[in-house]
């Protein structure tokens, strides 16, 4: 077999298909597909025919037909909300490497926090057959829900920790972890404290709603505190928010972003307003993003384990795509405080 002859060669449409493999062989289809799966029943010397010509052509098997015909995938599809922000990242790294350990692949979906979007997604790769589902968060519209549902793909849930019964979940509080930042801001004396947010995905409502718990508990809760825009979280934003808190009246003497980019924003803004921190006012943060340790001053933040939710999760996923009982449905990791010179 020193060279394809061209009658076997690949068609213009440009797909070699196990049938040209066969052919350049001169085996059946059903023995390249055996021999190609390393099955020992298969006479060496045909695999070694088979693996030639396979390479010679440069075949690659179509993983959408060989998980038709054997109703198993080596793929698992990763639905995210943004790859801008870096928390996810962390997550997505920690996903892959769990997985590939195991022999799967990642087909990553990113939804832009639009459900309508997320809904198309998953019904798009529904269709490759994928062997394991995850997901960000709890929330998603019904049609979505009915097609985790109706799929029979196993589906594990990153980021919150659900309680709900035959929903799989790794993640930890989003309001309790705000609820925590905030008491710790008025432990310190602080008593008109705004919340910061941006983006107004789920799971940044949930910390709104954490901030507000502990305000009103505390009774310094007041909504002209709230500064909510939809945008997308960036560091330029939170200079921009910043700066238009700072004008508040009554004056602010503590402010809690949603994200750390936000309040790194912040701090830099402070920094060329000449406005000193925690002085006139203290700055929180959430995730503990990179960066955030070395700011002037390093940033008070709560530490979010994602690259332990991604690992865990898929490790949960692997489980359940094995048919093995997971010890409990719903992990939660929790989080951490981490108290710096910026509060």
């Amino acid at each position: 077999m020193s060279a394809i002859p061209p009658s076997i060669r690949p068609r213009a449409t440009g797909r070699v298909t196990l049938a040209d493999v066969a052919l350049a062989a001169g085996v059946s289809p059903i023995t390249v597909s055996r021999a190609l799966r390393g099955e020992r029943a298969v006479d060496v010397e045909l695999v070694a025919r088979v693996q030639t010509a396979a390479q010679k052509l440069g075949y690659v098997p179509d993983p959408a037909a060989r998980a038709l015909a054997s109703r198993h995938s080596s793929h698992v599809v990763v639905l995210i909300p943004m790859l801008s922000n870096a928390l996810f990242v962390d997550l997505l790294e920690a996903v892959q490497r769990t997985l590939r350990t195991a022999g799967y692949q990642m087909l990553m979906g990113v939804t832009h926090y639009d459900p309508s979007e997320e809904e198309h997604l998953l019904r798009e790769q529904l269709l490759h057959r994928p062997a394991g589902l995850l997901v960000t968060g709890l929330e998603r519209n019904e049609a979505t829900r009915a097609l985790i549902a109706q799929s029979g793909v196993p589906c594990v849930h990153l980021m919150e920790a659900s309680g709900s019964p035959g929903v799989f979940s790794v993640g930890f509080s989003q309001m309790d972890a705000s609820a925590d930042m905030t008491r710790h801001l008025v432990e310190r004396g602080y008593r008109r404290i705004a919340f910061a947010a941006a983006q107004l995905d789920p799971r940044t409502l949930q910390r709104l709603a954490g901030w507000q718990r502990e305000l009103t508990a505390a009774g310094l809760y007041e909504p002209t505190l709230e500064w909510l825009n939809p945008a997308p979280s960036s560091m330029a934003l939170g200079a921009l928010m910043f700066e238009q808190i700072m004008g508040q009246q009554p004056a602010v003497d503590a402010i809690f972003f949603c994200n750390d980019d936000l309040a790194q924003g912040a701090l830099l803004a402070a920094l060329r307003m000449g406005i000193a921190v925690p002085q006139r006012v203290a700055i929180a943060g959430f995730n503990d993003l990179t960066g955030s340790d070395q700011m002037v001053p390093p940033l008070t933040t709560v530490h979010t384990p994602r690259a332990e939710i991604g690992s865990a999760a898929a490790t949960m996923l692997l489980a359940l795509m094995g048919g093995s009982q997971v010890e409990s449905t719903c992990v939660d990791l929790g989080y951490e405080l981490l108290i710096r010179a910026s509060t």
